[in-house]
């Protein structure tokens, strides 16, 4: 494939396509686990605080690789950091059907995490170069459901370890994920850029002078602070909602491992579609929609998160899930087309890659705390319920955000 065709309106979409099975895999394989609770703990006897930790690690390494994985993708290439990515991940997937100790599953997390941090920042930097104004919210957004449906099925690793054993759903899509890796190197295509920005822009290799740039953004220190907050909601979700719904609901594990991934996931598809429409469409008259689109979402959403956790009936906890996944598809499609409207465009991916490191490592120490709260007999609803006022305060602070009006214009 050369340029000329990869610079066309259909390749731009094709490239989302070829994106959305990396993400759904990205998401699957580093949740797998979290729906093989029992019989993990069962197989190297562990306490709760054990298995958070499993999780805590991966967070840890994938968050602090985060901002050079961001880097190496604004210096070296995308395409390069993304099929080296996968290929990595993948190959440690697999590795983690055949782990022989609670210590090795702990390295193989660890490695995994330092290679999938390289894949988001360059993915959403490079489909927003492919994509701008009119359908970038969408693009995003479209992305971003190749993570819902892998946390979605990733629920199906309680199935998959009650009839055939918790090895073989790391083991099967590790080798699918090697696969497909050598795809990409063949079909994946960086964006050409025009000649003049060659001679108008440099990058700049000092990666302290970049951070120096980011942090005189005063908008760019709120999203941080919202990120984090972002990230400990999310990880408690992703990491003990099964382990919730099984306790709280008595679920068998395979049905609380598709409940509390399943029912979230169906609105966020819902959401980023719906999202990004009104988002891409809003942008032509009011350069602040995507951050609105984000503070309505929350602001609904977060006290169905809340409700959620003080029901005792199912059918309504799972209609409280789908709205706060609608929220979250709102704030998933919008989260990297507002951060092209506050940052350089070329810093674009080691913003966003440090915007990850904040998240995964405040998120990462809170999965952890989780399982030791947990240990402490402290209930689960509690946490969530504090987490769903928090993360309503967070969206309320986007509205201290100052959106640059040349970044709308340039595109």
């Amino acid at each position: 494939m050369n340029n000329s065709q990869s610079n066309t309106p259909a390749y731009s979409w094709a490239l989302v396509a070829m994106l959305w099975v990396v993400a759904f895999l990205n998401y699957f394989d580093r949740n797998l686990i979290t729906s093989m609770h029992d019989p993990v703990v069962a197989d190297f006897k562990l306490n709760d605080s054990q298995f958070g930790l499993l999780t805590t690690m991966f967070l840890l390494s994938y968050g602090v690789l985060s901002p050079l994985g961001g880097y190496f993708a604004d210096n070296y290439g995308r395409k390069k950091v993304i099929c080296f990515s996968v290929a990595v991940w993948s190959a440690v997937t697999l590795w983690t059907g055949f782990v022989g100790s609670f210590h090795e599953m702990l390295v193989a997390r660890v490695v995994m995490g330092l290679s999938e941090a390289c894949y988001i920042p360059a993915a959403l930097a490079l489909i927003t170069e492919y994509h701008h104004g009119r359908t970038r919210s969408l693009a995003t957004g479209l992305h971003m459901s190749g993570l819902y449906v892998g946390l979605a099925l990733g629920g199906l690793g309680g199935f998959i370890a009650e009839y055939w054993g918790w090895r073989h759903g790391f083991q099967l899509f590790g080798l699918i994920g090697v696969a497909y890796s050598v795809v990409l190197v063949i079909f994946l295509k960086d964006k050409p850029m025009p000649q003049s920005n060659s001679n108008t822009e440099t990058k700049s290799s000092n990666l302290f002078q970049i951070f120096k740039e980011l942090f005189a953004v005063r908008s760019f220190l709120v999203l941080m602070f919202y990120f984090c907050v972002l990230g400990i909601v999310n990880w408690l979700i992703y990491a003990w909602l099964p382990t919730f719904l099984k306790d709280h609901f008595h679920l068998g594990l395979g049905e609380a491992g598709i409940s509390a991934t399943g029912y979230m996931q169906i609105g966020s598809f819902a959401g980023i579609l719906i999202g990004g429409l009104v988002a891409d469409r809003w942008s032509k008259i009011n350069e602040r929609s995507r951050l609105y689109v984000v503070i309505i979402g929350f602001t609904i959403g977060a006290p169905f998160l809340f409700l959620m956790a003080s029901t005792h009936l199912l059918l309504l906890a799972i209609a409280a899930m789908i709205v706060y996944g609608l929220a979250r598809g709102f704030n998933d499609a919008n989260l990297m087309p507002i951060l092209c409207q506050v940052i350089d465009n070329r810093y674009i991916a080691t913003g966003y890659g440090f915007l990850n490191f904040l998240s995964t490592i405040v998120g990462g120490l809170m999965v952890y705390a989780g399982g030791m709260l947990k240990d402490a007999q402290i209930d689960l609803s509690v946490i969530y319920q504090v987490s769903a006022v928090l993360m309503l305060l967070a969206s309320l602070s986007l509205l201290l955000v100052k959106v640059q009006t040349q970044k709308l214009s340039s595109e």
